[in-house]
């Protein structure tokens, strides 16, 4: 089963609607006994940091989360502001993230000669993905993936950095560490790129 992890913060029927175009039924929850018997999670997330990590906390499912990620290894995917919640904290904020991944949420921050480029990053971009993964496996050169955000992730180990988007620089759209991934962009908005990687999770990750 898969499980949309419901804390009021994310586009969830269309991450719902997308698995279904590839064949695939999910459940949007909130209850721990259903995300318990999850055999893949989606994290999604949209907003500011705080308030997204205060809904997911009062839900009662971080300690039901981090058993289902941490000790029983169930596949996770953190869309957006899900894959920061997984990093030890952002600058929008002042809370703690969940610390899954050894990474921190900073904000796009360019020099004078890259005045030009708009915050947040929104709209279509490309990704470079670095080395094998099943998450991106058969995935054509040049895919493009829909963003929008303020804030990006900067992992401290380079082996957690599973692709890479040029914004004014290199910064981390995708990671992965074991049976933890996230992605900065938002596949249910990405067309035939993001079904592919949906699709990828639920079958090969």
């Amino acid at each position: 089963m898969i499980v949309i992890v419901d804390y009021g913060v994310g586009n969830l029927g269309s991450l719902r609607n997308m698995l279904k175009k590839i064949g695939q039924e999910a459940l949007i929850s909130q209850d721990p006994q259903a995300v318990g018997k999850a055999d893949k999670i989606i994290l999604p997330g949209v907003g500011s940091f705080d308030h997204a990590i205060n809904n997911l906390r009062s839900t009662g499912l971080v300690p039901v989360l981090s058993e289902c990620v941490l000790n029983r290894k169930i596949p996770i995917l953190g869309v957006c502001l899900g894959m920061q919640l997984m990093t030890g904290g952002s600058q929008e904020g002042e809370l703690p993230g969940l610390g899954w991944v050894d990474a921190e949420t900073v904000r796009f921050r360019f020099d004078e000669s890259l005045r030009h480029l708009k915050v947040p990053h929104m709209g279509w971009n490309t990704i470079r993905v670095r080395g094998a993964s099943p998450l991106f496996e058969a995935m054509a050169e040049g895919s493009r993936f829909y963003f929008v955000h303020s804030y990006h992730v900067r992992c401290r180990a380079e082996s957690d950095v599973l692709a890479t988007t040029d914004y004014g620089g290199d910064f981390v759209s995708a990671f992965a560490r074991e049976n933890i991934a996230g992605v900065q962009f938002h596949p249910e908005k990405s067309h035939r790129f993001g079904m592919r990687l949906l699709q990828n999770f639920v079958e090969k990750c």
